[in-house]
């Protein structure tokens, strides 16, 4: 089901309906984006265009924060738990050791990512990895298309994206003709987190919208004008979209 929230269409997707979504689109070769938004994605999109159109162009957009869902839900929109992909990683990862799917990631520092797979593989141990780089090319030049042709040599099923946001959703968009695999996954911070850089909000915070600010107080210099500003700036833009759509 597709709706829209502030000018982005968000998939009302389980956990478990993404997972069978990313083996369909292995099993039928497809070339498919599956991203994600939270409060700071829809700030983006609503006032960047060609991101806007980036998401709505993805064969999925899931729901990844409690904001998210809790502004849909003032729009009339029932959208189930968000799934974040740095918990999810974990699972999607052990189902892709049972599928046989492959994996390629690319983000993080070289050592990040090298700790990040080996952290995966402690608890896959047959999970097919294709490969993994750094984050740290020139995304516009020769480096990046170097990069490009790694991948596609690896031949990997899924690909995972950590630039940050918006920059690995500009590169994908950008190099999305080139690259030869089935499903491309913006990734966030998840490398950091899976290589154990970063710690999880507690589940209290988390599983009632406060986990934005367990990461203002471990990112205070980086996130704060996320959150201090985006927030409120979010919520007046739902309230327009309400009153826009009581009035039509």
């Amino acid at each position: 089901m597709h709706n829209e929230v502030i000018g982005v269409r968000v998939d009302a997707l389980t956990k478990s309906e993404l997972q069978d979504a990313l083996r369909e689109s292995v099993r039928q070769g497809r070339k498919d984006v599956v991203a994600y938004v939270n409060v700071h994605a829809l700030n983006l999109a609503h006032e960047d265009s060609k991101f806007r159109d980036f998401l709505n162009r993805a064969k999925l957009v899931y729901c990844d924060g409690e904001g998210v869902r809790m502004g849909a839900y003032m729009l009339g929109i029932h959208l189930p738990p968000r799934v974040v992909l740095t918990y999810w990683i974990w699972e999607l990862c052990a189902m892709c050791e049972r599928e046989g799917l492959s994996i390629f990631f690319l983000g993080g520092e070289s050592e990040t990512v090298e700790l990040a797979v080996k952290n995966l593989q402690a608890k896959s141990p047959s999970l097919k990895i294709a490969g993994w780089h750094n984050g740290f090319f020139g995304k516009w030049n020769e480096e990046s298309e170097r990069v490009v042709k790694m991948i596609n040599e690896a031949k990997p099923d899924l690909l995972f994206v950590g630039f940050g946001m918006p920059l690995q959703e500009r590169w994908i968009d950008a190099n999305l003709s080139k690259l030869n695999v089935h499903v491309i996954l913006p990734a966030g911070s998840m490398i950091d987190y899976t290589a154990g850089l970063k710690t999880f909000a507690p589940s209290w915070m988390a599983d009632n919208g406060m986990e934005w600010l367990y990461r203002l107080m471990q990112e205070p210099g980086r996130l704060w004008r996320r959150y201090i500003f985006g927030n409120p700036v979010f919520m007046f833009r739902i309230l327009k979209q309400y009153f826009k759509q009581k009035a039509a």
